[in-house]
């Protein structure tokens, strides 16, 4: 391993498992807001323990480790071939090792190539400059944030809003949009990168390239500075919170960029990245590739601020899996369980295959998670759980009615909550559905003790086989409940009327 690959494993490796201090500090800030003891209180607690967990252990932050993207910045003479191949290397190095779960899949065959290696990923930008130094900074932006991106084409008409023109009060009300349709899907609070003009392409990149910047900067435009600070005051009102639970804090950060456009386009892109904001960087010797300085990152960071340290109320309803009818029926929205006994995980290949076919185990009574962790072999062949925070469900919503009905499966966990058909199926068999905290992994990882097997593995690669894992003390909320009620449906339903109420 030569100096180049070392150095990029590790920022690889810091990427994923140390939050940058700027956005550690915002969400200590943040955690104040929420009430103590509310959902959102509780979440944002769970939240900050987890950051810490993954950070003295060096294990992912959450377990969706996303498309590594590297933003780099080279003198003229710098080879970047050279440089491609020790990105690769560090890639593959960095799965091997548990720090990244294998996410590059082949779009043709739905293979996982098991190193995040493969056509366009990892994704490397490079732009020369004057400067004798080599920058790359990293981002890793999981798919569950990358789902809620949005692009707009003004003049457009929004639900809430009405029309867009184009010029910045339609940009404004497309980045209020952009906020209210992400809801709690992309594990709120969230960061927004935003580009205004651009084409469809460039416009996404420049909206991800925003993410780039400092937690606290700001913008050099007058016009774009003002919007930023206006969208943090009207988004935090609208009373989504943090993971969708209702609360203060909806939107942690806004960042605009504007690129020219033509004249007959007007695009306004928004990159929404999830809480979990992994984003790190390094300025290197363009001679020996040593690090000269470390971008957002602090040696020993200060621990995050947990108001309500406790966590656990003691109000917890205990529940062991397979579970009943009866047991089920006694649950309502807003119930905070702790779950123990087996768990099975199911993605998006799972949910398709037994829409088809029988599961290799009895789902009878029990709780399917919403998961793709990242897993880890022992010497000894026996696997182990690196991380497991749950995925977005609402993916899984044309498969999830049926499947219910057809195994009796009494509890569903993932997050953001899931639609109308999902609900209905919840109250016909009488079943729950149960909203973990999104990309809280290492905090999971600790209530998944054992897994007991695995099935599909090579059938469908890691993050979308089927696991069977026991688990003990796994905390979740119930947010949709076997009596028809929703607190996704809720959230969305006020967090429009606040949307129409800011609009005027």
């Amino acid at each position: 391993m030569n100096s180049l690959q070392a150095n990029i494993l590790e920022l690889v490796i810091q990427t994923s498992t140390n939050l940058p201090s700027d956005v550690r500090e915002v969400i200590s800030k943040a955690a104040l807001l929420e009430k103590q003891g509310s959902r959102s209180g509780q979440a944002m607690s769970i939240i900050n323990k987890n950051i810490d967990m993954a950070c003295n252990s060096e294990l992912p932050i959450c377990q969706d480790t996303g498309m590594p993207t590297f933003f780099i910045h080279c003198p003229v003479a710098t080879n970047q071939i050279e440089m491609k191949n020790a990105i690769h290397w560090a890639i593959n190095e960095a799965t091997r090792l548990g720090k990244l779960r294998p996410n590059s899949v082949d779009s043709i065959t739905g293979r996982n190539s098991g190193n995040n290696l493969g056509a366009g990923s990892p994704v490397v930008h490079f732009e020369q400059w004057e400067n004798d130094e080599i920058e790359i900074l990293l981002l890793l932006k999981g798919g569950g944030c990358e789902n809620k991106n949005i692009q707009y084409s003004v003049p457009c008409e929004l639900e809430g809003i009405g029309r867009a023109n184009r010029d910045l009060d339609g940009v404004h009300k497309c980045i209020l949009h952009a906020v209210y349709q992400a809801q709690g899907q992309g594990c709120s609070a969230g960061i927004l990168g935003v580009c205004v003009g651009g084409d469809r392409t460039s416009g996404y990149n420049h909206a991800k390239e925003q993410l780039l910047r400092s937690m606290n900067d700001t913008n050099p435009i007058p016009e774009l500075a003002k919007l930023e600070s206006t969208i943090m005051e009207e988004a935090n009102k609208l009373g989504i919170g943090t993971m969708g639970f209702g609360g203060n804090v909806t939107l942690l950060g806004c960042k605009i960029g504007a690129l020219n456009r033509l004249p007959a386009c007007f695009f306004v892109s928004v990159a929404y990245n999830c809480w979990a904001y992994r984003r790190m960087g390094v300025k290197m010797d363009p001679n020996t590739f040593e690090i000269r300085e470390w971008i957002f990152r602090e040696s020993k960071p200060n621990s995050m601020v947990r108001p309500d340290e406790r966590i656990l109320t003691g109000t917890e309803i205990h529940l062991t899996t397979p579970l009943s009818e009866e047991q089920v029926r006694k649950l309502k929205v807003g119930d905070v369980v702790s779950i123990s006994g087996p768990m099975h995980t199911g993605r998006d290949a799972l949910h398709k295959y037994l829409t088809s076919h029988d599961s290799p185990v009895d789902l009878a009574g029990a709780a399917l998670y919403h998961c793709g962790p990242v897993m880890v072999k022992d010497e000894n062949g026996k696997w182990h759980v690196n991380a497991a925070g749950p995925t977005t469900s609402i993916r899984e919503e044309p498969y999830q009615a049926d499947i219910l009905k057809k195994f009796g499966i009494r509890v569903v966990i993932g997050k953001g909550g899931m639609g109308a058909k999902t609900l209905k199926a919840l109250q016909d068999v009488g079943a729950i559905y149960l909203n973990a905290i999104g990309g809280a992994a290492q905090f999971y990882a600790q209530s998944i003790p054992d897994v007991i097997g695995v099935d599909f593995l090579e059938e469908f690669g890691v993050p979308e086989a089927m696991w069977h894992l026991q688990a003990k003390d796994f905390i979740a909320v119930v947010t949709m409940d076997s009596h028809g009620n929703s607190l996704h449906k809720d959230i969305e339903d006020s967090s429009l009327h606040e949307l129409e109420k800011i609009a005027g």
